[in-house]
C-alpha cells in the first residue's frame, strides 16, 4: 500500500490542485472580486498626540482609499462606517518635523488594499504655548449728532491665547470692533474677539478663550440738543368727493439745537411744519416741508422733512380734532406727562356711522408698560369702539412722555 501511494502521490497532488481550482472558480463566479474607491472618503484620525505639543500646518482631513474585495464583503464595508479606518499615530513623537504613513485598519475579510492617498503626511510638532492678553477695543464711527458716548465696559477684560509657540509669538493685539455710527441708544452687545499681529492681520492656528466678550457703552444726549416729534400742520380741504387717507412724515423725530440749553428744555414735545396746503387736492401729495421753529432754535441736519399725504375718492372720512391722550400701564409710584395732551385722529368708514361718532367712541392712548422714570418718544395707539370705522392716521403719531417719580416737581413746558 505504501509503495502504491508513494508511486501515485503526484496524481493525488494534481487532483487536489484541480479540486481547489474548481472550488475557487465556483466561488469567484458567484461572488466576484471588485475594485472600488471608498465614497465618501475616510476621515483621518490623529491619535497619540502629546498634550504639550500642537500640530503646526495642515493635516489632511480625509484619505482616498481603493480596495479590492468580493462583492459580499463590499456589502459589509459599505453598511458599516467604521469598517475602514485611517489612523495617524503620533505616539512618542517630540517637537520637530515629521513624516508618517497613515495606518489603514479594515474590520472585514477577505479584502486587499489597492492604494491610498496621501501615502505620507508631513507635519511639524511645536510646544504648546499660552498667553493672557487684555482686550483692546477699537471704536468706529460716531454717535448721532447731539449724542455722546460714555466710557466703554468690557466683560471679561482679558482672554487666553493658546497655540503653537511660534504662532502665539506673532500675536501683538487682541481686540474688538465697536461700531458707533449714528447710535442714539446705549450700546449693549456681545462681540467676537480678533487676534491680530503687528500688521493688523489675523493670526491663524490659535484658540481664544473666551472667544466673545460682552460690551456695554452708555450714550447720552448733549446739552442744548433735543429730539422732538414732528407734527404736520395742514390747511385747506381736499376736493369734494375725495378724502385724506393718511399723513406721514419722515423723519418722524428731528434733533433741534439751541446755544442756551434752557431754551430747548422749555419747548413742547413736538415741532410743527409750515402749513401743508391740501386745498382741492385730488391725488396723493409728496413734498418736502420746512419746520416752524422758534427764534434761537435750529434743526440739526436736513432742514426739511418729507411729508406724504394720501388722497383718494371717499367712502367717507372725518378728522377728530383735540382727542385727549390717555396714559395706560403706568408703573406704581410714577407720574407721567404727555406732550401734546391732545391729538388729531383721521378715521374713515360708512358715512351714517361717522355721523353718529362721538369723542367717547374714540380712545387715544400711550402704553408705558415697563418704563422707568425718564423721557421717551412713544407712538400713540387709537382704539375705536364702533365697528367698521378704520383709523387712517393720528397727528402727531409720536408723543413725548416724561415719567417721574411721584411727588417730584415737574416743569410743565409752555406750548
Amino acid at each position: 500500500m505504501f509503495r502504491w501511494i508513494s508511486g501515485n502521490y503526484k496524481t493525488f497532488l494534481w487532483a487536489l490542485v484541480l479540486s481547489v481550482a474548481v472550488w475557487v472558480a465556483a466561488v469567484t463566479s458567484t461572488d466576484p472580486d471588485e475594485t472600488r474607491t471608498l465614497s465618501p472618503a475616510v476621515p483621518l484620525q490623529v491619535v497619540g498626540q502629546d498634550p504639550g505639543l500642537v500640530i503646526k500646518g495642515d493635516i489632511p482631513a480625509e484619505m482616498e482609499i481603493t480596495l479590492r474585495a468580493p462583492r459580499s464583503v463590499w456589502d459589509v464595508v459599505e453598511s458599516d462606517a467604521q469598517a475602514v479606518q485611517a489612523i495617524l499615530d503620533l505616539s512618542g513623537l517630540s517637537s520637530g518635523e515629521h513624516s508618517l504613513e497613515p495606518q489603514i485598519q479594515i474590520n472585514a475579510r477577505p479584502i486587499k488594499i489597492v492604494s491610498f492617498s496621501p501615502r505620507a503626511v508631513s507635519f511639524e510638532l511645536e510646544t504648546l504655548s499660552t498667553q493672557t492678553f487684555e482686550i483692546d477695543p477699537s471704536l468706529r464711527g460716531e454717535a448721532a449728532i447731539g449724542y455722546q458716548a460714555g466710557e466703554i465696559s468690557i466683560d471679561p477684560l482679558e482672554v487666553v491665547i493658546a497655540g503653537a509657540e511660534s504662532q502665539v509669538r506673532k500675536v501683538a493685539r487682541v481686540g474688538i470692533m465697536v461700531n458707533l455710527s449714528g447710535i442714539r441708544e446705549n450700546f449693549d452687545q456681545t462681540l467676537r474677539v480678533d487676534v491680530l499681529d503687528e500688521d493688523g492681520q489675523k493670526v491663524e492656528g490659535v484658540t481664544v478663550s473666551p472667544d466673545v466678550v460682552h460690551v456695554t457703552l452708555p450714550v447720552s444726549q448733549r446739552g442744548g440738543y433735543r429730539d422732538m416729534a414732528v407734527k404736520v400742520n395742514i390747511q385747506g380741504r381736499v376736493a369734494g368727493g375725495y378724502r385724506l387717507t393718511d399723513i406721514s412724515v419722515f423723519p418722524p423725530v428731528v434733533t433741534v439745537f439751541a446755544a442756551d440749553p434752557e431754551l430747548v428744555n422749555t419747548l413742547p414735545g413736538v415741532v410743527e411744519t409750515l402749513p401743508l396746503d391740501l386745498q382741492s387736492a385730488k391725488e396723493d401729495i409728496s413734498t418736502r416741508v420746512a419746520l416752524n421753529l422758534p427764534d434761537g432754535i435750529s434743526i440739526v441736519g436736513e432742514q426739511t422733512v418729507l411729508v406724504e399725504a394720501g388722497v383718494s375718492p371717499i367712502e367717507s372720512s372725518m378728522t377728530l380734532s383735540g382727542e385727549k391722550v390717555e396714559v395706560v400701564n403706568l408703573g406704581e409710584g410714577l407720574t407721567a406727562q404727555v406732550s401734546p395732551v391732545t391729538a388729531d385722529v383721521i378715521v374713515s368708514g360708512p358715512l351714517p356711522i361717522l355721523d353718529t361718532l362721538t369723542r367717547q367712541d374714540v380712545r387715544v392712548t400711550v402704553d408705558l408698560n415697563g418704563l422707568a422714570a425718564g423721557t421717551y418718544q412713544i407712538a400713540a395707539k387709537v382704539e375705536v369702539l364702533i365697528a367698521d370705522v378704520v383709523v387712517e392716521s393720528i397727528l402727531p403719531n409720536t408723543m413725548e412722555v416724561v415719567i417721574t417719580i411721584a411727588d417730584t416737581p415737574v416743569v410743565t413746558p409752555t406750548p
